[in-house]
C-alpha cells in the first residue's frame, strides 16, 4: 500500500504521516495525565468527599438487586469485556478496511482500542482504589482495581469508534447507529449494579474514552466524509 492510500483519507491537503502520529502520542500521554491526575484527586486529597457521595449511590444499587435483574446485568457485564469488545473492534476493523479498500478505519479501530487499554493499565496501577462497599456480584475481580471501570472503557472505545466510522463512511447510517451507544450505558449500568464500581469511576471513563475518540477522529478522519460524499 502506497503512503498516500493510508494518508489520504485524513484531511484536505494529505499531511505527513509524522504530525500525525505525533499529535496522536501526545495526546493520549496528556489525556493519561490528567486521568491518572484524578485518580490521584479522588483516591488521595478528594477521597473521603468522593466516597461520601460515591457509597451511597453504590449501596443503593444494591439495595434495587433482584433475580430478574441480576441476568441482564451478567449480559451488560459481559457486553463490556475484552474479549467481546475486540472480537466485535476486529469485525469492524476488518469490514470497514473491506468495505472503502483503506487501511485507516482498522489503524482508527487500532488506536483507540490500544489507547483505552492503556489508560486503564496504568491508571489501575497508579491510582489503586478500593471497590464499593456492598457484596460484588461479578467475582474474582481485583480489591483494589476499582478506577477505571476496563469494562464501560471497552464498550465505550468499541462502539462509539462504531458510530464514528459510520459517521465518516456511511452517511445513510446516520439516523440510526447512534443506538449503538445504548450498549455502553447498559455496561455502566451493569458495572454499578453488581458492585464492581463507584459511579465516578464509570463516568471517569465514560469521559476520557469518548474524548479519546474524538481526539483521534479529529486527527484521523476529518474531512473524510466531505469527500467520500463527493466521490473523491
Amino acid at each position: 500500500m502506497s503512503h498516500a492510500d493510508l494518508s489520504t483519507p485524513l484531511r484536505p491537503g494529505t499531511p505527513a504521516r509524522r504530525p500525525v502520529a505525533l499529535g496522536v502520542v501526545l495526546a493520549w500521554a496528556l489525556i493519561l495525565g490528567v486521568v491518572v491526575g484524578f485518580g490521584w484527586l479522588i483516591t488521595h486529597p478528594w477521597g473521603r468527599a468522593v466516597d461520601s457521595f460515591d457509597n451511597p449511590i453504590s449501596r443503593w444499587f444494591a439495595g434495587e438487586r433482584t433475580s430478574a435483574l441480576n441476568t441482564p446485568a451478567e449480559v451488560g457485564t459481559m457486553l463490556g469485556e475484552t474479549v467481546v469488545g475486540m472480537g466485535v473492534a476486529v469485525v469492524a476493523a476488518v469490514g470497514f478496511s473491506l468495505w472503502r479498500r483503506q487501511v485507516l478505519p482498522a489503524v482508527f479501530l487500532a488506536l483507540v482500542t490500544a489507547g483505552v487499554g492503556g489508560f486503564y493499565f496504568v491508571a489501575t496501577h497508579v491510582d489503586p482504589r478500593e471497590r464499593p462497599p456492598v457484596r460484588i456480584l461479578d467475582p474474582g475481580l481485583v480489591p483494589d482495581h476499582s478506577f477505571p471501570s476496563g469494562h464501560v472503557g471497552t464498550a465505550t472505545a468499541v462502539y462509539g469508534a462504531i458510530v464514528v466510522l459510520s459517521w465518516a463512511y456511511a452517511r445513510r447510517s446516520r439516523s440510526w447507529v447512534w443506538v449503538l451507544l445504548v450498549v455502553p450505558v447498559l455496561v455502566l449500568l451493569a458495572r454499578l449494579y453488581q458492585g464492581a464500581h463507584h459511579l465516578t469511576d464509570v463516568l471517569a471513563s465514560v469521559v476520557y474514552t469518548a474524548v479519546w475518540l474524538l481526539v483521534l477522529a479529529r486527527l484521523l478522519l476529518t474531512g473524510a466524509a466531505g469527500r467520500l460524499s463527493s466521490g473523491r
